[in-house]
This record gives C-alpha cells, structure tokens and sequence, in this order.
C-alpha cells in the first residue's frame, strides 16, 4: 500500500477545523483517526455532531477501504493490480474495476493538467531515483482505457508502457474516500498532504500550507467554507514541490516531478506549489502540473484551468498567489 513517500512528510496542506455558530466562534473537536497508508500519513477527520461512536466507526470502515484500494494501486507490491499490468508484454490488458478507476482519474488528471500529470513516467522516476540506469529506454506513447462490463476495462497501449499513479491516485482515494463519508457533512480526508474537503453550511476548515523552508512555518492559512447559495461545499487541496523526494544520483541531485516533455527532473523556479481545486484529484494535478511549467506558465495554465485559489513559492524565494485566493485567507 505504498506509492512511496518519506518518513517524515513535510511541505504540505493541514486541516484543522472550526465551526461557526451564529456571531461567535467556537472550535470543535473533530474525531480524527490517523493510520500509515500509500508510503505515508492517511488521516480521516469528521465532525462528530454528538455522534462520536457512529464517526469513530465510519472512519475506521473508511481506512479499511483505503487500505484494500491501496494495495491495488500501488508500484511496491510486485502482486498488485498495477504491477501485474506493468509486468504483462501483451498491447491489451484486462484490468479489474478499481484499477480501471484509478486509470480513468489519471486520464483526467493529463486532460486538466494539460499533460504535465502524466502516469505513464515510471521508468524516468526510476532512473530519477537511481533505481533504473540511466541508459534504460523510455517508451511514451498513447494509450487507452476501454470500459467493459461492470467496472472493469481493457487498457491498450504501447508493448513496454508501464504507469506509476503516485500523486493522482491519492488525490483520487482522497476524493473517494470523502463519498464514504457523505453522512458527515464536515469531514476532511488527508490522503498524505492531498485534502479532500466538505464544509457544512456555518463551519470552515482551516488549512495551513506549510513554509518547505523554515519547520513550523506557514506560507497562508487558507479558510475553506461552505456558502450560502451551495449549501454543503467540496473542496480540493494538494501541495507539490520539489523540497521532497530528493536523491542524489551519480552526485546530481534529482527529484520525483518528471516533466514530460523531456522524461527528465523538471528544471523549474517553483519550490512548491499549493491549489484548491473542485477535487482532490483536480488539485493534485494542477499543482504538479504548476511546479513542473515553472512560475509564468503554471499560473497561466491554473487561470486557464479556473482553480479556487494557488499559492507558489518561487527559487528567489518570493510567494505568490492567484488574485482569486485573497478571499480564501484566513485574517
């Protein structure tokens, strides 16, 4: 159930939450139930509303169900859905519903991202990790996802092209998870710093982006809130950067983001980037997607993309943001 990340996991978004009751504020406690899932933190937190027994139960069912897709997907297991799909020779593959799911939402992380989340990088992450040798040939090339019967589907593509979901499957298990919790009409998934978020009418969640530079640090706190026009409010978050998952290979230093325009680490002036988004899936990729272009095209294509709200911070250390997430500030 890994997709690989480091012990200690830093430079990402964190909910805490308060509920709003007519003029005053007053901070809940949510029931929050934390476990190690997909290489690293998975935390569930709900808004209990006097039910403490019924939400300990739904998390933990939640986290039960997480575990079972994350064995699926992950790239560490050579038994999973995924790996036996990157083992097969054959051009068509079979595939069982909860990889075909994943697979789709990896489509439309490269539609949002406009292809710079790309799932079908592995063999440039290996080499990046020093995993792979550095002469190991790449095989891009298209691919498709044909829908069968109940769920399950047929992938075709290139003989030799294999795919590593990383970031947009936990966006995607952040997202699916939070539909487990439907009932709970405040409740934050945090699927390893990607949020899945859903604010009930009169009650935030505060989200801190935290500064990669400085421990303890925060770029902003973002306060994401339900309105009343839309009553019960989704939302994404997902921080990405380049300040984790860090070698050094033949004495060059390499990180995870491959830009696949050259198979390579991206050479960018963005450390870190933070966007909200309508999901965590759609976060994830536009905050790859947002480092990966560096500075003037990443915000170009996130105002294109019509996000909530970006943060990035730039190599000269300044920190920018979309004109569109100064209403999401917390004071």
């Amino acid at each position: 159930m890994n997709f690989a990340a480091p012990a200690a996991v830093r430079n990402q978004a964190r909910a805490a939450m308060l509920a709003i009751r007519s003029d005053e504020t007053v901070e809940v406690e949510p029931y929050s139930l934390t476990t190690t899932s997909m290489g690293g933190r998975f935390v569930v937190h709900v808004d209990p509303s006097g039910h403490a027994e019924e939400a300990a139960r739904a998390c933990r069912m939640a986290v039960s169900r997480v575990d079972r897709w994350a064995s699926r997907l992950t790239r560490h297991s050579d038994t999973s859905d995924l790996m036996r799909l990157n083992a097969d020779p054959a051009a068509a593959v079979p595939v069982r519903p909860i990889l075909a799911a994943a697979l789709a939402a990896g489509l439309s992380a490269t539609e949002a991202s406009e292809g710079f989340a790309d799932i079908t990088l592995l063999d440039a992450r290996l080499r990046a990790e020093g995993i792979a040798p550095a002469e190991t040939t790449s095989r891009p090339g298209e691919w498709k996802l044909v829908r069968r019967r109940r769920g399950a589907a047929i992938v075709r593509r290139p003989p030799g092209l294999s795919f590593d979901l990383g970031g947009v499957g936990k966006g995607w298990i952040a997202d699916r998870t939070l539909n487990l919790l439907a009932r709970w009409r405040s409740a934050v998934v945090d699927a390893d710093g990607d949020l899945a978020v859903q604010c009930a009418p009169g009650s935030h969640w505060d989200v801190a982006i935290e500064d990669p530079r400085y421990e303890g640090s925060n770029l902003a706190v973002l306060r994401l809130a339900a309105t009343p026009r839309n009553g019960s409010t989704r939302w994404g978050v997902a921080t990405s950067g380049t300040s984790i998952h860090r070698w050094n290979v033949n004495g060059a230093a390499t990180h995870h983001l491959i830009d696949p325009r050259t198979r390579l680490p991206a050479a960018t002036d963005v450390v870190q980037a933070t966007v909200v988004a309508g999901s965590a899936l759609r976060a994830e990729a536009l905050a790859k997607a947002a480092v990966i272009a560096g500075s003037v095209q990443g915000f170009a294509l996130l105002e294109r993309a019509g996000v909530r709200g970006a943060v990035l911070l730039t190599t000269d250390g300044r920190t920018l943001a979309l004109p569109v997430t100064l209403s999401l500030l917390a004071e």
